[in-house]
């Protein structure tokens, strides 16, 4: 990872993020889960890179597609049709599934469209979901629209923008579930 588009988020400043995350998490006694769809295991990668992760990570998984996301955190089939796969909906219906998975008490999830196809006019290249649940936290879901700039013709380089943005706003709404539990 590198610094992208001109912006200051670079892997260095996600894992000083994660590990942020990891503090907060290990004070509480809790353990994460990330459920990932258009992030594809990059917040799982940023975590792991902070050491001692195993204290408060539990695991990651990646649900890219549709049926991953059944199978994989039990997303329904309707859930899905009626909202689409990029929704706040199904964005709740990962962290919940996730959240039974393993050991984890708190779980986040990632749901969007990173580019440079895939986007319509209701739900554009950028347009993330995410959802935030624990234990004893309440569930917390959002939508962010990530923009990149549209000059540059490096669609790799907007892709990998908008997904270290997502990976970036996941682990600031982590911090702001586990602020809203004490």
């Amino acid at each position: 990872m590198a610094d992208l588009l001109g912006a200051e988020l670079t892997e260095k400043h996600l894992i000083n993020l994660a590990a942020k995350v990891g503090k907060a998490l290990k004070k509480r006694g809790d353990r994460l889960i990330m459920v990932e769809s258009c992030t594809g295991g990059l917040a799982s990668a940023v975590i792991t890179e902070v050491a001692g992760c195993s204290a408060w990570f539990d695991s990651g998984i990646v649900t890219y597609s549709n049926q991953a996301k059944q199978d994989l955190v039990h997303v329904k089939d309707d859930t899905i049709e009626m909202y689409g796969a990029v929704s706040e909906e199904v964005a709740a219906a990962m962290v919940n599934g996730a959240l039974f998975q393993g050991r984890a008490t708190i779980s986040a999830s990632i749901t969007g469209v990173a580019g440079p196809t895939g986007g319509t006019k209701n739900k554009p290249v950028g347009m993330v979901c995410f959802g935030w649940a624990g234990i004893e936290c309440p569930l917390m879901t959002r939508t962010q629209i990530f923009t990149v700039d549209q000059n540059n013709k490096n669609h790799q380089k907007s892709r990998r923008a908008i997904r270290m943005q997502a990976v970036e706003f996941s682990l600031n709404g982590i911090l702001e579930l586990l602020a809203q539990a004490k």
